[in-house]
């Protein structure tokens, strides 16, 4: 066994690094005013909020300032591509909270997110933080992928319309549902994803082996009931929720308020999210 298996922080500093490599970036903190200036408006491109950024620079320079996480991924040229901020809980929660994430558009492919969230669980490994915590929309099938599969990150709570309205370009006039996750940093499932080693969910054997369908899909894309009394339930999400809430927008709240009530409601009956299918099908079992 090497020396860096036996070290959780020597293995996420290697992982991260590698990560980085992969995606031909390179991956810092940013605390300098001009390049968190750069970080506020990589972030109105992503979300199409030029007037008004997801946060303010008086914000970010506060948070760096604080000893909270604010990291860039560079390309070869210096361009900002990626950024990640995050801030810490209460002392006694031993977590950070990743806020906001994004990723130019010209960087599709290089997993240059992949990178940021392992130099961001390298730097909290390095101040003794155990737990790293984010919301993300349940809605987004690629997003709960990578968050669950690619990241093995662990749902504990789905939260309806957290954040507001939002009305930019990601979200629409949706209303801002999330599932919230906790990272353990040096749970052996998140070790093995971070090396590469994620394996998904195949809703085939699931079926095979028993699951139910709590929440499918018909064949013109629309949410269709089934059952809740599953040791094994399966919920169906949309490939894309972003053309379907420009295409069509009725069908897409109802997709919004049929996977609330039935995720959220198999979390609040003590159900737990424990994979996700690539195809879009969440996983979720009782009596864990």
């Amino acid at each position: 066994m090497t020396t860096a298996a036996l070290d959780p922080q020597l293995d996420a500093d290697r992982t991260a690094d590698a990560a980085a490599s992969a995606a031909r970036v390179l991956i810092r903190e940013v605390v300098d005013l001009p390049e968190l200036e750069q970080v506020l408006d990589l972030y109105a491109r992503i979300w199409g909020r030029e007037a008004n950024p997801p946060l303010t620079l008086e914000l970010l320079r506060a948070f760096t300032k604080a000893g909270n996480y604010v990291g860039g991924a560079f390309a070869s040229d210096g361009r900002l591509v990626g950024a990640c901020v995050g801030f810490f809980h209460a002392p006694a929660d031993d977590a950070l909270h990743s806020h906001i994430a994004g990723v130019d558009s010209t960087m599709v492919d290089r997993h240059v997110g992949f990178a940021l969230k392992l130099h961001q669980r390298a730097w909290a490994l390095g101040r003794g933080v155990s737990d790293v915590a984010w919301t993300f929309d349940p809605l987004v099938s690629r997003n709960a992928y990578f968050n669950l599969v690619k990241l093995a990150a662990r749902p504990v709570e789905y939260l309806p319309n957290f954040y507001g309205p939002m009305d930019d370009s990601i979200n629409g006039a949706d209303e801002t549902d999330r599932l919230l996750v906790r990272w353990s940093l040096t749970d052996p499932a998140v070790e093995l994803a971070c090396s590469g080693g994620a394996t998904s969910s195949v809703v085939a054997d699931e079926l095979a082996a028993g699951a139910l369908t709590a929440l499918g899909m018909d064949a013109d894309g629309a949410p269709v009931r089934g059952r809740l009394d599953g040791a094994t339930s399966l919920v169906a999400v949309p490939r894309e929720i972003s053309l379907l809430r420009a295409s069509d927008p009725a069908l897409a709240r109802r997709w919004r308020l049929e996977v609330r009530d039935v995720l959220g409601g198999l979390l609040a009956d003590g159900a737990r999210i424990t994979g996700f299918d690539k195809q879009g099908w969440y996983v979720v079992r009782r009596g864990l």
